[in-house]
Parts: structure tokens; sequence; C-alpha cells
């Protein structure tokens, strides 16, 4: 009798293995030997005649007063290069989206978040950190009043509160509690230290 049965998937694949190995499976292995060869080479080839993934430019910072010429991947923020370039790791890394204050620098005397700005857009800036505050041994006539005050539980969000606390009095900003609190209010403290911030903020605006 004559089979007119169409072959099944399974009935091709039993063709295809008469031999030893199906199709599929020489392809697959020609295949992956080809990547495993084009993998190599490129391990194999020294880091310095990689292409780079960024080029970089020379920047000048000034920060706490000591000048640093560095060459940066210009899609650095300010906020990577103070931590992980200069190790001034007092400025902290929150949210990294702007929104809680930890970062908080002063810039040509002005407060930034620091993880929203380049570090090669600043060419040339004086920038201020907590490392920066105290003089002589002597604390920051703001960082003694958080001690006074009990302004900080963590800490974490304390460098960020103090550099914007600093910004805030030379703004003009600290004339009384509830403008502190409107002029702080980019300042997230997670521990509720709030009361004992703004006390040691009007504190220190009384001898600015």
């Amino acid at each position: 009798m004559k089979n007119d049965e169409r072959l099944t998937d399974g009935a091709v694949e039993t063709e295809e293995r008469r031999g030893g190995l199906s199709r599929r499976s020489i392809l697959l292995t020609v295949g992956g030997v080809a990547t495993l060869a084009a993998v190599s080479e490129v391990a194999a080839q020294p880091i310095s005649e990689r292409p780079p993934s960024a080029s970089t430019g020379r920047v000048r910072l000034v920060v706490n007063g000591r000048q640093h010429e560095l060459d940066l991947d210009p899609r650095r923020s300010l906020l990577d290069v103070l931590r992980e370039t200069l190790d001034l790791t007092g400025t902290k890394k929150g949210c990294n989206q702007g929104a809680c204050g930890a970062c908080t620098v002063l810039l040509n005397g002005r407060r930034i978040v620091s993880c929203l700005t380049l570090a090669a857009m600043h060419d040339g800036a004086e920038i201020k950190t907590i490392e920066g505050l105290e003089t002589n041994g002597e604390l920051h006539p703001l960082q003694a009043a958080f001690v006074e005050h009990d302004g900080l539980q963590c800490g974490f969000c304390t460098p960020g509160q103090i550099m914007s606390g600093i910004g805030c009095i030379a703004e003009g900003h600290a004339g009384s509690p509830d403008e502190i609190r409107i002029w702080m209010s980019g300042n997230i403290c997670r521990c509720g230290a709030y009361p004992g911030i703004v006390a040691a903020v009007a504190d220190a605006a009384k001898g600015a």
C-alpha cells in the first residue's frame, strides 16, 4: 500500500540524523565555535588597544581650597567625582535623582545637588564640601550648632543638611523658623530630626 502520510517533524529529524548528527546540531556547533573565537579574540586584545567607551577631558576643580587637574569622562556627575576620584565621601549619595539633598555642596558659594550636574560643566569652579568646613581643627559654627541642638540622628543626611544650611543663611533665607523650613525643604531627614535642624540653622544665622 502506498503511504501518502506526510512526514512528521519527528520523521524529518530522524531522516536528518542518519549519519550520526542532525543538521540542527551541526549548525549549533559551528555557530558556537565561531562566537567563542570572536569573544576570545576581543578578550586577548590588550586593554590599551580596545576602543575607549568615552573620550576624557581635562577638568580643573578647586575643592576645599585645593586645586585638582583631572582627566574625566564627561558623563560623570560631580558627586561621583567627589566620592570616587577625590575620595571625599562625606558628600552622600542618597536618591541620585536630586530629590533628597544628601549630596548638597557649595559651588562658587551657591548650594547645589551634586548628583544632577556633570563635573565637566564646572571647569575652574570652586567647590566646598563638608570636609572643608573646619578651620584649624575648629568646627564651622553650623556644625557646632547641629551638635548643640541634636540636629542629627543616623547622620546620613547631615552633611547635605549642613551645606544646604550654610547656603540658606548666605542667601538671607534664615530670618524665621518658617522661612528656614521652606528654604531647607529640599533636604530630607528620614529620622525626622527637623526641629533640631531648624533650631541649629536659626542659631548659626544669628552670628552670621
